[in-house]
């Protein structure tokens, strides 16, 4: 599924009306259709539903919702927060439409008159303003909206709720808290910043129509049907090596059970062979726990000598200087698909100049925290402006970037980007990433495109924990890091 800018969106009705030459007012009448048909689905035609309404289109969509709604059964209202003088274009044909019934219609004219208007509303919907807004609202949008967030009445935001941007970078504080927001045609990029994504509660988008450019270049969600679609097929007469052969770099005396996590994760995902680089006092422990992996000890300098088709190197490494030479050594010798994780994160803060001296593909998987180290910037700063941030780094050092988080961000050198939107809360948790990084190394053994395998990996780790979850078998508190294995399988079973 897309996921559009403000700028792109405008791009979109604009393509639609001029190459296919579907007038504005059908668009509109389309979009307020189908968000009143989802509104019977969720509010009882027993209830009184008042509509807020501005001048432009979203305000023109709602008053298409009123006279559905009205035509169908529903007490429905509505309040206008501008002069009759100052709805036209598309929303004027449907307000002169709507003034032909006999819905009341009340324009805005004080805090106290909305407040008897609100006496026994049980749901409003929400189309003050669209996706044009830059900065923080102002009056009269202000009070309506401080007014509607007190109430513990249910809030439809009709494509955005009103105060939040389309964009990234914009930073508001006053925005309407909707249950549920009905995205026209897409879902909009402040959806999926942790900044905003509350103020849209549930978000459904809702196809009215609308014709995109030839390839557009816009941000995707990436679903069980993508990975359904490109989930590697295993082969009858496929052996081991068929699967590749992982090199996975980590685990000081003091942190062994990060590169054990990451280690099984990557057999769980069904990696053919892994090797697992760690200290020798470490391998009693670990191969008691990974014994289907074989070992080498990085003390011995030649333990990358071998042709690996994926390593992963930083889980649990420590952040001493033997382990940064490690890192170094790993990043410039290496010749194939490479991962950097955890304390090899830490360490490039200081040596980013080496990713651009690789000549094979790099992906690196920090959380928000690790990423803004990286950029020098506040993890505040970074969550403001996720999508652009990653698409910047990820091209200037031609790198894979998995930005981790409630809203995974996958982006390529080329700058395509594709959000993971599956997992839970229970994943906050100590070696989650390491576990992550092993399902990831799994699948970038196994031969796809690197893009499409960091997108299922991702997935497939999100949906580990919902499934684990939702069956019942661990909640969110008591979900361990060491659980996820077992979710994995249980997630591959139900795709054959």
């Amino acid at each position: 599924m897309h996921i559009v800018t403000a700028k792109e969106m405008y791009e979109v009705d604009s393509h639609t009306v001029q190459s296919a030459g579907i007038d504005g007012k059908i668009l509109m009448e389309n979009a307020g259709r189908a968000v009143a048909t989802n509104i019977e689905k969720r509010v009882a035609n027993t209830c009184r539903i008042l509509i807020f309404t501005g001048s432009g289109n979203n305000g023109g969509d709602g008053f298409v919702i009123a006279r559905t709604l009205h035509l169908r059964g529903y007490h429905v209202e509505v309040v206008s927060l501008v002069d009759e003088e100052k709805i036209n274009g598309d929303a004027k044909f449907h307000y002169d439409i709507l003034k032909k019934l006999s819905v009341p219609f009340h324009f805005y004219k004080s805090e106290n008159q909305l407040r008897g208007i609100l006496v026994h509303t049980e749901a409003i919907v929400d189309c003050m303003l669209g996706i044009g807004v830059k900065g923080h609202l102002k009056s009269p949008y202000k009070e309506v909206v401080g007014q509607l967030n007190k109430l513990s009445i249910y809030k439809v935001a009709v494509d955005i709720p009103t105060g939040i941007p389309a964009d990234e970078g914009v930073e508001v504080k006053d925005g309407l808290y909707a249950n549920v927001t009905f995205s026209i045609q897409y879902p909009k990029i402040t959806a999926f910043l942790e900044r905003y994504a509350s103020y849209y509660g549930e978000w459904v988008p809702l196809d009215i129509g609308l014709i995109p450019p030839i390839k557009p270049s816009f941000v995707q969600t990436w679903g069980r049907n993508n990975v359904q679609a490109t989930l590697p097929k295993r082969k009858r007469f496929a052996h081991k090596g068929t699967f590749g052969k992982g090199l996975v770099i980590g685990g000081s005396d003091e942190m062994p059970g990060s590169v054990m996590m990451t280690a099984r994760a990557a057999l769980r995902s069904g990696a053919g062979l892994i090797t697992i680089g760690t200290t020798r006092q470490n391998i009693p422990a670990i191969a008691s726990y990974v014994p289907e992996a074989t070992y080498k000890t990085v003390d011995e300098m030649d333990f990358l000598s071998d042709q690996y088709t994926s390593v992963a190197v930083g889980m649990g490494l420590g952040r001493t200087e033997k382990a940064f030479s490690l890192i170094e050594q790993v990043i410039r010798q290496v010749k194939s698909l490479l991962l950097l994780d955890a304390d090899a994160l830490y360490y490039l803060k200081q040596n980013l100049s080496l990713l651009k001296e690789r000549e094979y593909p790099t992906v690196l998987t920090p959380h928000a925290g690790e990423m803004a180290r990286l950029l020098g910037i506040t993890t505040e700063r970074l969550l403001l402006k996720p999508f652009t941030y990653s698409k910047a780094f990820a091209k200037e050092y031609n790198v894979h970037l998995v930005l981790k988080g409630p809203f995974t961000i996958i982006t390529n050198p080329q700058g395509e980007q594709f959000v993971i939107t599956n997992g839970n809360v229970g994943l906050a948790k100590g070696g989650s990433g390491d576990v992550l990084a092993g399902i990831l190394l799994s699948f970038m053994m196994q031969g796809a495109c690197l893009i499409t395998s960091l997108c299922n990996g991702c997935w497939i780790h999100g949906a580990s924990a919902d499934h684990l979850i939702e069956n019942g078998r661990y909640s969110k508190y008591d979900l361990l890091a060491t659980d996820l294995m077992e979710g994995i399988g249980s997630v591959f079973h139900t795709f054959s």
